[in-house]
């Protein structure tokens, strides 16, 4: 990696919106460091990108659940000159909490929560001492409000989104930025890994494609916007998770959103299930 200044990080980026983030950064001419689980379909992306770009792309296998390859990672990244860091990892878990995975539910805040607070005290250094660099952190719309059957996904998005515009107004004149991207639904197999994939039959939702969430993300950084909100149906339950009292909000939640998920987890179960160690960034 000697020789070269702009490098971008990449959590998650084997699909959905990372792999699309990853694409994004090698057209604007960045190196790469591309970071997931699965090592085929990184190697893959990494062909694509240094055959139609001309970039250096590295391919980092690494299971952020784990806290010792993750720590190793964290010390790889925490030498190198990383001009952006775009922690984007993250999965699901849906259903009642009594009754989930407990391995998949920690696992899931270690990914969500751990990960993306270690790998940004990582990097943050190196960017402060050049007075130059930007993360961009994908949090989500459900982190605006509680979401039951949803529990730890939401707090840790909660998480995401306020570490993330927390660090917007500390790094204000420091020459280095942080955006928070938070989408509502995106077409992914991310509700396949939560056992809701049936969700993106219902087209009320206005689904949005993981290219269009990704180059919105990647322009507000470049603008140094504090969040980043894509599409009007994200919007209007990013400000109403905010806004809505929780006494009006828990019941709308229970008339009108829950018996969706609930029906979507019930006739998702008779379909091939996407496992964890397939999704998970």
């Amino acid at each position: 990696m000697s020789g070269r200044a702009d490098w971008a990080v990449v959590t998650g980026a084997s699909s959905g919106i990372g792999e699309h983030l990853a694409r994004g950064l090698a057209a604007r001419g960045y190196g790469l460091w591309l970071v997931a689980r699965s090592t085929d379909a990184l190697e893959q992306l990494a062909k694509e990108l240094r055959e139609q770009h001309g970039v250096p792309v590295r391919v980092r296998t690494c299971d952020l659940a784990d806290p010792a390859a993750r720590r190793a990672l964290e010390q790889e990244l925490a030498g190198q000159p990383v001009s952006v860091l775009c922690a984007n990892a993250g999965f699901p878990t849906c259903g009642p909490f009594s009754e989930n995975d407990p391995a998949q539910e920690s696992a899931e805040v270690q990914v969500n929560v751990v990960a993306l607070h270690a790998l940004t005290q990582a990097v943050l250094p190196g960017m402060l001492a050049r007075q130059s660099g930007g993360i961009l952190v994908t949090g989500s719309t459900a982190g605006c409000q509680p979401v039951p059957t949803a529990a730890t996904y939401s707090a840790s998005k909660a998480f995401a989104n306020t570490f993330a515009e927390s660090l917007h107004v500390e790094l204000r004149g420091t020459g280095v930025s942080c955006t928070l991207l938070s989408p509502g639904p995106v077409r992914t197999n991310f509700y396949a890994v939560g056992g809701m994939s049936r969700l993106q039959e219902h087209k009320f939702l206005a689904w949005l494609t993981p290219e269009r969430v990704a180059e919105a993300g990647l322009r507000g950084l470049a603008q140094g916007r504090r969040v980043v909100v894509p599409g009007p149906v994200a919007k209007a339950q990013y400000l109403a998770g905010r806004h809505t009292p929780r006494p009006l909000l828990f019941p709308v939640l229970r008339a009108a959103v829950l018996p969706v998920f609930r029906g979507a987890r019930l006739s998702s179960r008779s379909q091939p299930s996407v496992g964890i160690s397939d999704f998970r960034k």
